[in-house]
């Protein structure tokens, strides 16, 4: 599975569970909600910085979203 797979997957669940919109989550992280889209489908690759944006704005540490969570 590719790590941009596992990214997309666990900030899709993360933000759901939060009960957050990507336009929620994108104002919160001081992103455009269509990049969330696009992050979450796996058209965009994403920075460190905007992991770390991500993870602060759902209150998360940012290595959560890169970890492979079916593994467990």
């Amino acid at each position: 599975m590719s790590l941009i797979h596992i990214f997309a997957t666990n900030l899709r669940m993360y933000r759901t569970e939060k009960g957050l919109s990507q336009e929620a989550l994108a104002d919160l992280a001081g992103l455009h909600r269509t990049y969330i889209s696009a992050v979450e489908r796996e058209r965009r690759n994403i920075s460190i910085d905007n992991i770390e944006n991500i993870a602060s704005a759902l209150d998360i540490d940012a290595y959560l979203l890169l970890q492979n969570h079916k593994e467990e």
